[in-house]
């Protein structure tokens, strides 16, 4: 992954909001400070990659019930050595995670940044995922299949429902965003 190219394209970056303004300064500095941004092996944190998969209407998003965290996400997770950006890493876990073969990237570039922390497990430490979302849409009748071992399950959900102050603001945000993408 080429450093150069992730720093410009995060400085041309515009936040949505001040707290994802936040997480833009930090990740910025965070991949400054590491030339091994998005390996694993950096054990304080990596960067990650995230579909936020739309239906053909924008009307709804596919979310997963992650195994191992038990909560509901967008399709994501890490970096693959053969990964050249993280808008293929993105593509590629929504491929495997959610068996789509469809996925069509809505707008150029990053669509939504985050931070948050990953509980201790095994012999990993607790550490911070810096992740980077892409906006995609896809057939409604795409993520039928999953891969069962990292999902429990998976669910088109009304973006409408997803901009309720009660869910969480890292989907909430997305969800808001929604609305300023061109169908």
């Amino acid at each position: 992954m080429n450093k150069n190219d992730l720093l410009r394209e995060l400085s041309g970056y515009q936040a949505f909001d001040e707290l994802e303004a936040t997480f833009l300064s930090e990740t910025i500095a965070f991949v400054q400070k590491n030339d091994a941004f998005w390996q694993r092996t950096t054990l304080e944190g990596h960067l990650t990659g995230s579909a936020w998969v739309l239906s053909p209407d924008h009307s709804q998003v596919l979310l997963i019930h992650h195994a191992k965290l038990d909560r509901w996400f967008q399709p994501g997770g890490h970096a693959d050595s053969t990964d050249d950006s993280l808008l293929e890493t993105a593509r590629r876990e929504a491929q495997e995670e959610c068996g789509m073969t469809q996925l069509t990237l809505l707008q150029p570039g990053i669509f939504d940044i985050d931070i948050h922390t990953i509980p201790a497990k095994g012999h990993e430490p607790e550490h911070l995922h810096y992740d980077i979302r892409f906006v995609f849409s896809t057939d409604t009748d795409a993520g039928n299949e999953h891969d069962q071992q990292e999902i429990k399950a998976m669910q088109w959900v009304p973006v409408s429902d997803m901009q309720r102050d009660t869910v969480p603001a890292s989907l909430r945000r997305m969800a808001l965003k929604t609305a300023m993408v061109r169908v």
